[in-house]
C-alpha cells in the first residue's frame, strides 16, 4: 500500500483532481470536506502527508492545523496548505501555526505532486 494522504478541502473538483493525480502515483488517498472531521479521519487513518484548506465549513484550516501540531500523535505529520487565500499574513500566520509547505490556488498539478513526495518522503526518513 502506498502513503497515505488526507485532503481536507471543501470544492469536489479539487478532491477529484488530487485524488487521481496522487493515486496515480501510488498515494492511498481520503478525503473530508468539512475543517470538523479532519482530525477524527487523521486519527483513524493516520496520514503522512495532510493537505489542508483555510476555507473550510466547521472549522477553518487555521484552526485545523493549530489542534495538528499541538496534538502529540499529529506534531510531525506534514502540512501543505493548498488555499486561495495567499496573502502575506495568511502565508505568516501558516508558518507561525507550523505548516511545512504552503501552495496557492490555482495551483499545478505538478507543484502539488513534487511537494507532496518531498513531505511523504521526508516523513519516511524521519523513521515515522
Amino acid at each position: 500500500m502506498g502513503k497515505r494522504v488526507l485532503i481536507a478541502e471543501d470544492e469536489p473538483n479539487i478532491v477529484e483532481s488530487l485524488r487521481f493525480i496522487l493515486e496515480r502515483c501510488g498515494y492511498d488517498v481520503s478525503a473530508v470536506t468539512d475543517g470538523k472531521d479532519v482530525i477524527d479521519r487523521a486519527r483513524s487513518q493516520l496520514p503522512d502527508v495532510i493537505v489542508l484548506d483555510v476555507m473550510l465549513p466547521g472549522r477553518n484550516g487555521f484552526e485545523v492545523l493549530k489542534s495538528l501540531k499541538n496534538d502529540a500523535g499529529f506534531e510531525s505529520t506534514p502540512v501543505l496548505m493548498l488555499t486561495a487565500k495567499g496573502q502575506e499574513q495568511d502565508r505568516a500566520t501558516a508558518e507561525s501555526l507550523g505548516v511545512d509547505a504552503f501552495i496557492t490556488k490555482p495551483f499545478s498539478n505538478r507543484d502539488v505532486l513534487e511537494c507532496i513526495d518531498r513531505l511523504a518522503a521526508d516523513r519516511g526518513d524521519a523513521g515515522a
